[in-house]
């Protein structure tokens, strides 16, 4: 059963830095199309944080651009997020969502970021 594990949320003050890692189980890398990170504030939909396909080609977000930074240990199965110069706007939820034969979620971390 694949199984999609968050970690490294919590809170900070606002231009301090956070690592997000997202570990997949029972997936073989080579069926491992794309990690991404997520994100939902309370009220607002969720949205696309950044993107990291198996070819290592990166998309970001609008507003995280400069700031956050993802990569992948394809042997480790694992997806970080390093996000530097946080606003408290960034307080959300973020969830990691893995693309192979279909999309698997994770249960998601909450980072809060104080002004």
């Amino acid at each position: 059963q694949v199984q999609v594990v968050e970690s490294g949320g919590g809170s900070v003050q606002a231009g301090g830095s956070l690592r997000l890692s997202c570990a997949a189980s029972a997936l073989s890398f080579f069926r491992i199309a794309a990690m991404a990170w997520y994100r939902q504030a309370p009220g607002k939909q969720r949205e696309l944080v950044a993107r990291i396909s198996s070819g290592d080609s990166t998309n970001y977000g609008d507003s995280v651009k400069g700031r956050f930074t993802i990569s992948r240990d394809n042997a480790k199965n694992t997806v970080y997020l390093q996000m530097n110069s946080l606003k408290p706007e960034d307080t959300a939820v973020y969830y990691c969502a893995v693309t192979s034969n279909q999309v698997y979620w994770g249960q998601g971390t909450q980072v809060t970021v104080s002004s």
